[in-house]
C-alpha cells in the first residue's frame, strides 16, 4: 500500500513538470549591456498576428508554438516563418523554417532560423543567413541584429555584395543607418577593375570609400603588376582614387614610387607624393629621391622636386645627380618600337658626379639606354685634375664598360690641365677652340683632345737633363693652327699634330711675361668642383679658391737685366745743357 502511495506522488509530480515549460536559455549575445533605467516604460510586446494553427506539447518543453504561414510583428518590422515558438514572460520568438525579417528601413533578413529579444531588440539569426537592402546584399551562417543601434555582425565568414563589388571577410559589422560595413581581419574585395586584400577595412556602401586601417594592397586586374600597397589611406571604388598615408608604395609600370603622403588616380595614372619620396626603377638600377615627386603611368614619366637627386647603380661604379628638377620617362626605341629607351633630365643648376668625371651645368640630359650625356648652358667637367668647358658637353658613355669613351664640346671649347698636380706652382696646360672630341684611355683618363677651328694650344715644355736624369723646363709654347691634336700623358700635353696655318713658338721662361701664359678667358674653377658625390646634395660646395703661386722668378731677372742695361745705354747719351 506504501509503494503504491509513492508511485501516485512520482506520477503526479511528473506530469505536473511535463505541463510547466521549461526555462528559456539564451544565448550570451541577449544579455543586456546597460543597466535598466529606473521606472523606463516596459518594452514593448512582440505581436503574433497569424498563423494556421497553435499548438502545445512536449515537442518544445511544452512552450506554445505556432505553425503554418507565421507571421509576428514587433515595432514596425514583420517577421515570417514556417514555425515559431513564442515565450512570451520572455517576450522572446523562436523562428524555423523560411524566416523572413522585414525592418521599417527597407533592409530584409532571411534565414532557416532566427532568435529574436523583443526586450533587447536583439535577434539572431542562423543557416543561409541573408541581409539584403538597397546596398547590398550580406550572405554568412549566423549573423546577430541589434534593431536599437541598427547594426548586423557575424564572425563566422561570409561575403557582401553591392552591384559592383564582391566582398570576403571572416568579420564584419554593418551599420545600417551610414551603410558603413567595418571588416575585421583578413578581407578581399573582388572587382572587375581591381582586387583588394588587407585587414581592418571600413568601407561606406553609400560614397563607396574605402579607409585602410593595416596592410593593404590594391592589384589591377587588367595589369597585376600594377598595384598600390598602404598601411593607412582610402580608397574612393567610383574614382579609383587612392588616398595613402603610412608606408605606402605605387607600383606601375616595373617601378615604384614611395612617400610619407600619396596620392593615386588608377584611372588617369597620375600619382604624386610628398615627404621622403623614392622612385625607384629596378630594371634601369636607378632610383631617384626628394621631397615631392609625380608619376604619369600612361606617359611612362616621372618628375622630382625638392632637393632631388638620382642615383644610377653600375657594376663597378654609380653615377648621381642633382638639380631643382629631375625628370624621367621613357618612350620606344625607333629602331624597335618593341624596345624602350630611358632617360633622365636635370633642369636648373644640375650637378653630376662619377668616380672619374664630374660636371655641372645648368641642365644635363642622359640617355640612359644609349649612354649620351648633354649639359646645355655653361657646362663645366672635371676629370683626373683636367678641366673641359664650352658652350655645350656631350659626353658618350660605354653601356658595357660602364666608362666615358669621349666628349663633345660645341662651341668655346676649352681644356685645363694642371702641369703638376701636386705642385701649388700657377702652371696650366691649355688647349682651345670652337670644336673639341676628348678620348679617353684604358685608364679611364682624358688621353687625346683634337680642337677644330681657331685652335689655339699653351703647354709647358719639359726636357731631361741628361747629367741629373731630372726634368727641366725649357718653356712655354703657343701653338695656333685651324687643327690641332693634342695627347695628355701624365703631367705634359703634347701638340702632335697642327695643321692649317700653323704657328708654333717656343719662349724660355725668361721671355715669355705671365699675361700670355694664360687664355684671356681662362677660368680654374676649384671653388664648385665636386669632389665627391655628397657634393651634388648643395648648389655649391663652396671650397676655399687654391691659390696658387707665381713663377716669375726667371721672367723678373731678365727684367731687371733688360731694365739694367736700357739704364746703362741712356747713361751713355750725351746731356743736353741749357745755357
Amino acid at each position: 500500500m506504501r509503494l503504491i502511495f509513492v508511485l501516485l506522488i512520482f506520477i503526479s509530480t511528473f506530469t505536473f513538470a511535463q505541463d510547466k515549460p521549461k526555462p528559456l536559455q539564451k544565448d550570451p549575445y541577449f544579455t543586456p549591456t546597460a543597466t535598466p533605467k529606473t521606472n523606463a516604460p516596459p518594452a514593448d510586446k512582440v505581436k503574433h498576428v497569424h498563423s494556421d494553427e497553435l499548438r502545445k506539447d512536449d515537442k518544445y518543453d511544452g512552450n506554445n508554438y505556432f505553425v503554418g504561414n507565421v507571421q509576428f510583428e514587433h515595432q514596425g518590422s514583420i517577421l515570417n516563418a514556417d514555425l515559431v515558438i513564442f515565450y512570451q514572460d520572455q517576450n522572446f520568438v523562436k523562428a524555423i523554417g523560411n524566416v523572413k525579417l522585414q525592418n521599417p528601413d527597407g533592409s530584409v533578413i532571411t534565414a532557416e532560423e532566427m532568435e529574436y529579444d523583443g526586450n533587447t531588440q536583439k535577434g539572431i539569426a542562423r543557416k543561409n543567413v541573408v541581409l539584403t537592402d538597397p546596398k547590398q546584399t550580406i550572405r554568412t551562417d549566423i549573423m546577430y541584429y541589434d534593431r536599437l543601434s541598427n547594426q548586423a555582425y557575424f564572425n563566422t565568414g561570409g561575403t557582401i555584395t553591392d552591384g559592383q563589388s564582391t566582398m570576403y571577410t571572416k568579420s564584419a559589422t554593418y551599420f545600417l543607418d551610414t551603410k558603413l560595413i567595418d571588416f575585421v581581419g583578413n578581407v578581399k574585395i573582388d572587382n572587375p577593375d581591381y582586387i583588394v586584400e588587407g585587414v581592418n577595412i571600413k568601407q561606406n556602401q553609400n560614397t563607396k570609400v574605402a579607409e585602410f586601417f593595416g596592410p593593404t594592397t590594391i592589384t589591377r586586374r587588367d595589369n597585376p603588376k600594377n598595384r598600390v600597397y598602404t598601411e593607412r589611406g582610402t580608397y574612393n571604388m567610383n574614382s579609383k582614387e587612392a588616398y595613402l598615408k603610412k608606408n605606402s608604395k605605387i607600383f606601375y609600370n616595373d617601378k615604384i614610387l614611395t612617400g610619407d603622403d600619396m596620392y593615386y588616380n588608377q584611372l588617369t595614372g597620375f600619382g604624386k607624393a610628398t615627404g621622403n619620396v623614392t622612385l625607384d626603377d629596378p630594371n634601369e638600377r636607378r632610383w631617384i629621391k626628394g621631397g615631392y615627386g609625380e608619376i604619369f603611368e600612361k606617359k611612362d614619366s616621372a618628375m622630382m622636386t625638392k632637393n632631388p637627386y638620382a642615383v644610377k647603380a653600375l657594376e663597378k661604379d654609380s653615377m648621381y645627380f642633382a638639380a631643382e628638377k629631375i625628370i624621367s620617362f621613357q618612350k620606344p626605341d625607333s629602331a624597335d618600337i618593341r624596345k624602350k629607351k630611358s632617360f633622365l633630365r636635370a633642369f636648373r643648376k644640375a650637378r653630376m658626379y662619377k668616380s672619374n668625371a664630374q660636371g655641372r651645368a645648368d641642365s644635363i640630359a642622359f640617355n640612359e639606354t644609349d649612354g649620351v650625356m648633354h649639359m646645355y648652358r655653361e657646362p663645366i667637367l672635371w676629370s683626373d685634375g683636367k678641366q673641359v668647358t664650352g658652350d655645350k658637353v656631350e659626353a658618350y658613355f660605354d653601356t658595357q664598360k660602364e666608362s666615358i669613351d669621349s666628349l663633345k664640346v660645341i662651341g668655346n671649347a676649352f681644356a685645363i690641365s694642371k702641369v703638376d698636380s701636386l705642385s701649388m706652382k700657377d702652371e696650366f696646360n691649355q688647349v682651345k677652340g670652337r670644336l673639341m672630341t676628348v678620348y679617353y684611355g684604358e685608364d679611364n683618363n682624358i688621353k687625346e683632345a683634337k680642337v677644330i677651328g681657331n685652335a689655339q694650344a699653351i703647354t709647358y715644355s719639359d726636357d731631361v737633363n741628361a747629367e741629373t736624369k731630372e726634368k727641366e723646363r725649357i718653356g712655354i709654347s703657343l701653338t695656333s693652327c685651324g687643327i690641332i691634336d693634342a695627347l695628355f700623358e701624365e703631367k705634359a700635353l703634347y701638340v702632335v699634330e697642327c695643321n692649317i696655318g700653323a704657328t708654333s713658338d717656343t719662349y724660355p721662361m725668361s721671355k715669355i711675361e705671365p699675361a700670355r701664359r694664360k687664355f684671356p678667358d681662362f677660368n680654374w674653377n676649384t671653388k664648385d668642383r665636386i669632389m665627391k658625390w655628397q657634393d651634388i646634395l648643395v648648389d655649391t660646395p663652396n671650397y676655399p679658391e687654391i691659390k696658387y703661386e707665381s713663377d716669375d722668378t726667371l721672367y723678373n731677372q731678365a727684367q731687371e737685366v733688360i731694365e739694367k742695361e736700357k739704364a746703362k745705354e741712356e747713361a751713355k747719351k750725351p746731356k743736353r745743357v741749357r745755357r
